[in-house]
């Protein structure tokens, strides 16, 4: 039952969304051009006329003989076998029969009618004609087809095989082209986000303007002595605007604009990724001036000669190839290199320096005014209710990203659309950021004791977030099962913060202890349902003692409580920087803290004890309460509060 200290939130979905797919360059897949159909038929006529002349000569040389004709020969004797097949008769002249008749061919054939089979088997056997039942063969084109459609069907499996290769050759795949970059060529009309449409990243889109204007024109520029960045790294939190931005850049610049993932260079042989460096790095320098743009650099970036298992040779080769293309631009190349990374911390020194990323553009979360702007943009084809105000609207949703406010209005559209609305009003809104902040609304089977224990616990974190002078307002408490949570306490903070003082941190982790301290009081024992209270208010004490200097005991002191990522193994061969008495100090200063800041706590809560049941009660019989009614409620029964 962890309180929601700060509005914050971490999706990492795309920023300003809403375009339309890039459409690919001169590397669309090839269609089978018309002549190898053409050939393709060709062959198939030329295999049914030869299997026809093989069908032909195989039958042998027969004369065609009436039924009358037919009887005579056999009461002549000149009949020596007959096949007989349905109504088809097909037979042989003896060698007596063939010499009288004066014939070469020594078969013929015949049709015999229905009624005479009866009398026909008579008269052959009455001649002494061998007799031999066979049944009705199909017609020749039949015969023809049977034979020839194994060969019809292996030609056109090699024509399709052929064709696929010839495509895959030509889109940048198949074991022909596997060193072949996989980059997307976007032209400018294709672009549809331009950098009216990046809202609240106003200082980075001053860092990119002057490169497009470059781009547009770098002659301008040339004749004063500058030279364009060669590279612009882009950092910032998932949903900032990294990519969007770069989109922007395309649909601005108006130049051949190759975008790529940084995964899609790696390939499992050694080797691969390095050509696909060269090739999208010549085809870049072949329509320069051009951008190219990296998505996820830290995927090959990452800082080589590290890790727990060593190197991997395909990702570090790829990167030596990125830094040798980078490095080998002439001076009057225009190409420009953008990458996008949230992980800056864990990329190669050498991909940083000047003349490989010159520039370095932060993109944070928006403020206030900034995400009054994004939501502009987000709902600028959305109809909205009149009771909506976007400037409020602004200012409950600090923490957000720039994804985080487009999923919002979208959750709120969707709200709308199941409430069988027209409009999108404030409740729709208001709803959908409490189903982002605090999770969706499920039911769980709690029973009586179990609600009463959290109505006490979160009716702990909101009096003293009530009572103490520098921690974050209340915004609405629940008991209603909300995301992973048996019960929410959600704070909003007055205003940006970028910096956090010592009387906020206390008061902070003092209302943490707020659910724990509640629960002791009212029932003599604590429960689980503080577990990640205590877990955050120990990470916020120690950073306070050992990184911020909070602790007179400490001193002015910061001490190494590492920030490394294991997978780099910087940490493994760094000893640390302070002794096993200096550790055990901290560790008790830790400690002190927070059993002080309890001891404060648990002070007012035992003050308050009538404000406490007060606001449980209400809780268990309203399950959520706005700030208004917390206030009124509260108002009445404590005097004044501290802050």
């Amino acid at each position: 039952m962890p309180s929601a200290d700060l509005w914050k939130s971490s999706k990492a979905t795309r920023h300003n969304g809403g375009e339309t797919p890039p459409s690919h360059g001169p590397r669309e897949p090839a269609q089978p051009p018309r002549q190898q159909w053409l050939l393709f038929l060709w062959l198939t006529f030329g295999i049914l006329l030869l299997f026809h002349f093989l069908d032909a000569a195989e039958r042998p040389v027969r004369i065609e003989l009436g039924y009358s004709e037919f009887l005579e020969a056999v009461d002549a004797g000149h009949v020596e076998r007959v096949t007989l097949r349905g109504q088809a008769v097909e037979g042989r002249f003896s060698d007596a029969g063939q010499r009288a008749l004066g014939i070469e061919a020594r078969t013929f054939t015949t049709i015999r009618p229905d009624v005479a089979g009866e009398r026909l088997l008579e008269r052959l056997e009455a001649g002494g004609v061998a007799i031999v039942a066979r049944p009705v063969e199909p017609p020749w084109w039949q015969r023809i087809l049977a034979a020839a459609l194994p060969w019809i069907l292996m030609l056109a499996l090699l024509f399709w095989f052929w064709n696929r290769m010839q495509e895959r050759m030509i889109s940048g795949g198949g074991p022909f082209s596997m060193g072949k970059s996989r980059a997307r060529q976007i032209r400018s009309q294709d672009s549809k986000v331009r950098l009216d449409d990046v809202a609240g990243s106003d200082n980075a889109k001053r860092e990119v303007v002057e490169v497009i204007e470059f781009l547009k024109d770098p002659g301008r520029f040339q004749e004063l002595g500058a030279r364009v960045p060669r590279g612009i790294l882009m950092m910032g939190p998932p949903g900032t605007g990294k990519t969007l931005m770069a989109k922007a850049v395309a649909g601005e610049a108006g130049v051949p604009f190759f975008s790529i993932s940084g995964s899609e260079f790696i390939e499992m042989f050694v080797g691969v990724g390095a050509s696909r460096v060269r090739d999208l790095f010549q085809q870049a320098k072949e329509q320069a001036p051009s951008v190219i743009f990296i998505d996820e650099i830290d995927s090959i970036g990452r800082a080589r000669g590290t890790g727990m298992g060593g190197g991997h040779d395909e990702r570090e080769q790829t990167l030596n190839q990125i830094l040798a293309e980078m490095d080998g631009f002439d001076a009057d190349e225009s190409v420009i290199v953008l990458a996008a990374t949230n992980r800056p911390d864990v990329l190669d020194p050498a991909l940083l320096r000047p003349g490989r990323f010159d520039r370095k553009i932060t993109l944070e979360n928006p403020y206030r005014n900034a995400r009054y702007d994004i939501l502009r943009v987000h709902t600028r084809k959305v109809p909205l209710a009149e009771d909506v105000d976007l400037e409020r609207l602004a200012e409950l949703t600090i923490g957000f990203s720039g994804a985080d406010l487009a999923n919002l209005v979208n959750e709120a559209a969707l709200l709308a659309g199941r409430r069988q609305q027209q409009v999108v009003d404030w409740a729709c809104f208001s709803d959908a950021r409490d189903r982002l902040l605090l999770g969706e609304a499920r039911e769980v089977g709690l029973s009586e004791r179990e609600r009463h224990i959290v109505a006490y616990h979160e009716a702990g974190h909101a009096l003293l977030a009530y009572l103490l002078p520098h921690a974050d307002p209340l915004e609405k408490v629940t008991v209603l099962p909300r995301g992973r949570a048996l019960g929410v306490t959600a704070q909003v903070p007055s205003e940006e913060r970028y910096n956090y003082s010592e009387s906020y941190l206390r008061d902070r982790i003092t209302v943490m202890f707020g659910g724990r301290l509640a629960e002791s009081i009212v029932f003599g024992e604590v429960s689980s349902g503080a577990e990640n209270d205590l877990e955050q208010a120990t990470k916020l004490a120690r950073r306070m003692v050992a990184q911020w200097g909070m602790s007179e005991r400490i001193g002015p002191v910061a001490f190494g409580q590492s920030q490394e990522h294991v997978f780099l193994g910087k940490e493994i061969a760094q000893p640390r920087e302070h002794s096993e008495a200096t550790a055990n100090l901290v560790d008790d200063e830790v400690r002190r803290l927070l059993i002080g800041l309890e001891t404060r706590g648990r002070e007012l809560l035992e003050r308050h004890r009538e404000a406490l049941d007060a606001l449980a009660s209400a809780l268990e019989a309203h399950e959520t309460l706005e700030a208004t009614t917390i206030r009124g409620l509260l108002g009445e029964r404590v005097a004044e509060p501290m802050r």
